[in-house]
Order: structure tokens, then sequence, then C-alpha cells
């Protein structure tokens, strides 16, 4: 979603909103229109799946802002740790619509606005939620990231607004959070791959939630209220093709060599570095589904695959242990089977099944090294 650092810009805007008292006394006059923008993908990890802001324009009372509740600070302290814990606070912010069309023209990111089709009070009554908001402790949120979001959090204050929940999803409900987040990652492989492992099953379950812009965008033009249609047409306000990055390293080919590499070194150096490998990034899954507060990380059975048990045998196998490398090269490739089927209908088997085959060929290969053999008596 968005990300924005503190600019100059902003925070002077936000004062001076303040000092003038512009809150929830502020009457729109008759030509005010209050529009969701959806903004285009970018390249950037924040803005992989877009962003969702609300425009309120009224040339009445000449003024033209983009309330935007997709903000947090770099400058945080502890930042990297609190954002893996689930616990970074993002607040709401204000600023000027020249300022966002000049940054997304800038990032060459595409702007699109549906107007919502609403009467005169209820305009009114959003107008001062926002403001009332950033007013108070209220415009700070614990960012989930499918259920607490830019766009989550402006189909709550809308929905909030008109007194029922009007907006909800019209499409892709049957497919899961995993399924509808896989395309996004186009061009940027090894996030596609890492965000595949990393996180657990909450993320398979049915998308029934509305939590990316085009979602709302898209689920905004089924939507109706009071026998109307609630937005306008979509106008675009800004357009750019995303260009997709090229990179001589993030991408399949990189990924299939080494893996390649591995299975056809036949080094036990190279399997037991591998193997350690594995073995880290999923006591790091463990650490992170007991200490982080996201919940897509929890009951993370990507552990099958990065399975901590990899340590033991590499700790076997270093201290020439036979009989017990050969034990739980088994246990590991039991272990692997039973992924390799519970993953057979997700969105993510085909990316992560070369490492299956690779884990599949290592550990069988280990295992014949360390069989005991059997004695033959003439």
């Amino acid at each position: 979603m968005k990300t924005v650092m503190f600019k100059k810009t902003l925070s002077i805007l936000f004062l001076l909103f303040s000092f003038i008292g512009f809150s929830q006394s502020l009457p729109l006059t008759k030509d005010a229109k209050i529009s969701v923008l959806t903004c285009g993908l970018g390249n950037e990890t924040y803005s992989y799946f877009g962003h969702t802001g609300l425009r309120v324009s009224d040339p009445g009372n000449n003024f033209d802002v983009v309330y935007n509740y997709g903000t947090f600070d770099f400058r945080t302290p502890n930042f990297v740790l609190k954002f893996a814990k689930g616990d970074l606070q993002y607040f709401a912010t204000v600023h000027s619509y020249a300022d966002f069309y000049n940054e997304y023209t800038y990032e060459k990111r595409s702007i699109f606005e549906q107007e919502l089709l609403i009467p005169q009070d209820l305009k009114q009554k959003l107008f001062d939620e926002l403001n009332a908001v950033l007013a108070s402790e209220e415009r700070y949120y614990t960012y989930k990231f499918i259920d607490k979001n830019c766009t989550s959090m402006v189909v709550d204050v809308i929905n909030k607004s008109l007194g029922q929940t009007v907006i909800a999803k019209k499409e892709d409900t049957d497919k899961t959070y995993r399924s509808i987040l896989f395309p996004y990652f186009n061009g940027h492989f090894y996030d596609q791959l890492g965000t595949s492992i990393i996180f657990g099953t909450k993320v398979d379950q049915m998308g029934t939630r509305i939590f990316l812009p085009f979602e709302l965008k898209n689920s905004l033009e089924k939507t109706t209220f009071q026998n109307k249609p609630l937005v306008s047409k979509s106008k675009t306000l800004l357009e750019f093709t995303k260009e997709n990055p090229t990179s001589w390293w993030n991408n399949i080919y990189t990924y299939l060599f080494i893996l390649l590499f591995v299975i056809f070194a036949r080094s036990k150096g190279v399997d037991k570095i591998y193997f350690l490998i594995l073995s880290l990034i999923g006591i790091f899954f463990v650490i992170m589904g007991f200490y982080s507060f996201h919940q897509e990380l929890a009951m993370n059975y990507n552990v099958l695959l990065f399975s901590p048990l990899l340590l033991v045998l590499v700790l076997f196998s270093a201290f020439k242990n036979k009989l017990w490398t050969y034990r739980f090269s088994l246990i590991n490739f039991v272990l692997l089977v039973i992924y390799f089927l519970f993953l057979i209908n997700k969105a993510h088997f085909f990316i992560t099944l070369p490492l299956i085959v690779t884990s599949g060929v290592v550990l069988v290969r280990t295992a014949i090294r360390n069989k005991k053999p059997i004695p033959i008596i003439i």
C-alpha cells in the first residue's frame, strides 16, 4: 500500500488545517464532491498492490485535498522490529490533491477516480468523520495486511458514514487471499517466493474481505445505494502502463540454477549448507509465528519444507553419526511428502515445487550415503 515519509509540505498543510479550524464545523458547499482514488501498481515493495485514497474537492471553499490512511514513518524507533512484530502504527494524513497528483506523476503510476453519488448530508457526514479522525487518536491504527490497511480503512469509514455495510466485495470471493495476491508479484520473483513461504493458513482462507485497492475499485462499480449506483463511472486522472522490472538475478532462472547446482554437485558439503539454510529459515518461521501479531504469519505449514529438524540432521552428519543421520533423513523425507500432498491445490505449489524436488533428491542421497550396508554371507 501507500507509504509516505514526513514531507515538509504534508506537515505544513496539516498544521495549517489545524490552525484555521478546518474541522467538523466547516460546511461543504453544494458543488463539493467526494471520490475514491485508486492508484496504480508500482515496483517498490510498498507499492506492489496500489493505493486507495479519499479525495474531497470543494470549489466553493477553495480546497482540494486527499485523505490517506496508508502513512507510516521510517524514523519510528525499532521500525523493522515493530513492522515484523505487527504493532507498527500507521496513521491518517491529509494533503493537497496537487501534491498527491505530482507524486504519482513522478512515480509513473496511474490514478483512477470514482465519485461517490451520495446526498449532501451524507457527504457532510463523511467529511466530518474524516476530519474527526485526523483530530483524534483514531488517526493511528495498527496495520494488518488483510484486515486493516489503506483500502479497508476507506471501506470502513464510508460504510460508517452511510450507516450500513453498503460496500462489500463483489468478485473473487471464491479465491483464496493467496491466489489473489500471487499475480501482483509478477516481475518480482523472489518477493513472490518469499511471501509464498512466509504466509501461513490465514491467506489460504477465501478472500471475502476487500483488502486491495483494485478490489475496492471493481466492487464499487457494482455497488448500489438507495437503488442507485454508489459511484460514478471510473475516470482516469493519470495513466501509465506499468513496466515490470528486469533483473539478471531476481528471476526464476537463478532460482533453478542454484537448485540444479545443489542437485548435480553431489557434494556432502553443499548438501549440508543447503539443509542448514532451509533449517534456519524454518526456525525463523517458527519464531515469527509466535513473536508476530500478524495473523498471516501464524500456523505456517511451510515449515514442513523448511523443517528445523534439518538442523538436527546437519549436526548428526557433522558428528558422523550415520545411524541418526539416516533416520533424520527419512523423517524429513516423510515430512516433505506430507507437504507435497498438502500443497497440491495451493497457489504457490509450482513456485515451491523445485525446492521440493531438490530437497527430496538431497534427502534420498543423504539417506543412501548413511544407510548401514547389509552384510552378505556366502
